[in-house]
């Protein structure tokens, strides 16, 4: 007997977690929609314009750190979700929102590039991963790191 007790108030605490858990909606703000768009026409995809692709730092002294934001736009019909940034190296780190941006609005992703060990000219390459068609962009950014 006590072990069916046992077993029906499991069962019933397993029960009230699981629909606890569950998230609804709270109020009537508008919810962008994360999955990825497919369209074979790209009628209803996102798409992203940056207003620059390529900065150039110019020269800076060997240990700098420098920064620069991309500024873009989704120009689609649907939310754009950015899902990665990422350099080929450890010198340079992208910061982006993973919020879902809204049809017509916009972001900016900052680069920052930091220039100890490094000596002469810099080119780096950002990959930036979207729900967009192609779904990579790249952005560069160059510099001259000189001795101090």
């Amino acid at each position: 007997m006590k072990r069916i007790f046992v077993l029906s108030f499991s069962l019933m605490f397993a029960s009230i977690l699981m629909f606890s858990c569950e998230q609804k909606k709270t109020s009537g703000e508008k919810q962008l929609s994360t999955e990825v768009v497919t369209s074979p026409d790209g009628e209803n995809m996102p798409v992203i314009e940056f207003d620059k692709e390529v900065h150039n730092f110019g020269r800076i002294v060997s240990g700098e750190k420098v920064s620069y934001s991309f500024k873009y736009k989704n120009t689609g019909k649907s939310a754009l979700v950015i899902s990665e940034v990422k350099s080929g190296c450890g010198c340079t780190v992208g910061e982006y929102s993973k919020e879902p941006i809204a049809p017509g609005d916009g972001g900016v992703i900052t680069v920052t590039f930091n220039s100890a060990h490094r000596q002469g000219a810099q080119t780096q390459n950002i990959r930036v991963l979207a729900n967009t068609n192609p779904n990579v962009h790249v952005l560069r950014i160059t510099s001259e790191v000189v001795e101090p």
